[in-house]
């Protein structure tokens, strides 16, 4: 039986799971796919903590070069993340006639059209289906299960340790400092969870997906990102009682010629597919012409989870290797109904907005007037108890409103003498 040999950078616990699972695994995948699977070599700057797996210690190495150059060496798996080295790493194995996998969603945000580019160059393909949503097979779902159809949008909870803190907040009660404090202990956020509850870790898988679906390699600056760090349990709780489920979406949409993409947390309906989405779970929620409205859905997270979408992709290109046939990376046509990508002053939206005020009279009544003045229609509106701090939360939901009016807006109501904190505003999405 013919061997494909694969070298490992990056012995983490995603690597472990590899490695668990190619060998728990081996006769299943060898009678699937008439071929051995083997990791020959593995990288880590760590090579002496032990992990849940053991490895002849002959295959360990902490130089990425050993696996790079080396002739019997088929495929290379990139799992340590960041820009540099592994842009570097994966462009040698590129050139040294290795296909690639990796689970590296910032670097291909950033550059993956350079590196499909030279994959392509060099008839070689890179696989990254653990780059969104760990196991769930959105990458390949996209790109090949639906590939006749035309899409709509993606509404996708993307990110674990954001939506964990959300969902903790709705249905333990507590605050955003608290449940990022269970988080941490679950093992759920690092220790610098920035880059998950300010949307940039949601924002690079976007970048993924709108690719997929939409044929366009955006950048990041074209991206609007807003995080969760702002919303308050009683922001929360004022959501669930008139219906809505706060989440922090990435979204990715056709309106008319334009393309809008965003990520940021959203009202959404409590009957949405996506209101029930807990935990580090994660879901995306895709909308085309053909297939109708899907949901993919499992978890964002996890060492067997992201281990076995590494795994379909190293079975994908032993076949093709196995065949002696090159499959580009991504053979991605353009959305030619797509003319531009909508800049964040013109997107349009419902909002719930929270003020906090005096309580005086009049307020309510020179609240409104400013939304007038910028086009702005009130929706409902309610005054709540007041707080501790002697000020009274006003509610509002707004009909659907232009972002610039709304900003311009906000900012002159923000300076009234009887509103003592910034407002908060999000976003609604109803389907």
């Amino acid at each position: 039986m013919k061997r494909i040999n694969a070298g490992l950078i990056g012995f983490g616990n995603v690597g472990s799971g590899i490695i668990k699972i190619l060998r728990d695994r081996k006769a299943l995948l060898s009678e699937k796919t008439g071929l051995e699977i083997s990791i020959k070599k593995v990288c880590d700057q760590d090579i002496v903590s032990k992990r849940n797996v053991s490895l002849d210690k002959a295959m360990l190495t902490r130089d990425a070069r050993a696996l790079i150059n080396d002739p019997q060496i088929d495929i290379l798996i990139e799992l340590i993340g960041g820009i540099h080295p592994a842009k570097e790493f994966i462009i040698e194995a590129l050139r040294k006639g290795k296909h690639v996998v990796t689970a590296n969603k910032a670097l291909l945000a950033l550059h993956g059209q350079e590196l499909f580019t030279e994959a392509a160059d060099r008839g070689k393909s890179i696989y990254f289906e653990a780059s969104v949503g760990a196991g769930i097979p959105i990458i390949k779902s996209l790109r090949e299960g639906l590939v006749a159809n035309r899409f709509n949008g993606i509404l996708g909870i993307v990110n674990g340790t954001s939506n964990y803190i959300l969902s903790s907040m709705s249905k333990n009660n507590c605050s955003f400092q608290e449940a990022l404090k269970a988080a941490r202990i679950k093992g759920f956020a690092e220790k610098d969870p920035t880059l998950d509850i300010e949307g940039m870790d949601s924002a690079h898988k976007l970048i993924l997906l709108t690719y997929l679906a939409f044929g366009r390699f955006v950048e990041l600056k074209d991206v609007f990102i807003e995080g969760i760090s702002r919303i308050s349990l009683a922001d929360v709780n004022y959501a669930k009682e008139m219906g809505f489920e706060i989440k922090l979406l990435a979204i990715a949409k056709k309106e008319g010629s334009d393309l809008e993409i965003r990520v940021h947390p959203t009202l959404i309906p409590q009957d949405h597919l996506l209101s029930s989405v807990d935990g580090v779970f994660n879901a995306i929620y895709v909308s085309s012409d053909l297939a109708g409205n899907l949901l993919f859905y499992g978890p964002g997270a996890g060492q067997l989870s992201a281990a076995s979408a590494v795994v379909s992709d190293l079975v994908d290109l032993t076949q093709d290797i196995k065949a002696g046939f090159f499959r580009p990376t991504l053979k991605i046509v353009a959305d030619k109904t797509v003319k531009k990508i909508r800049k964040i002053d013109d997107f349009e939206s419902r909002y719930y907005i929270r003020f906090m005020a005096r309580d005086l009279s009049g307020v309510l009544a020179r609240i409104s007037g400013v939304l007038a003045k910028f086009g702005i229609s009130i929706a409902s509106v309610t005054q709540k108890e007041r707080s501790k701090t002697q000020l009274v939360p006003i509610v509002m939901l707004i009909h659907e409103a232009r972002e610039k009016n709304m900003r311009e807006a906000l900012s002159i109501i923000d300076r009234l003498e009887a509103i003592k904190e910034k407002s908060v505003a999000i976003r609604m999405e109803e389907a």
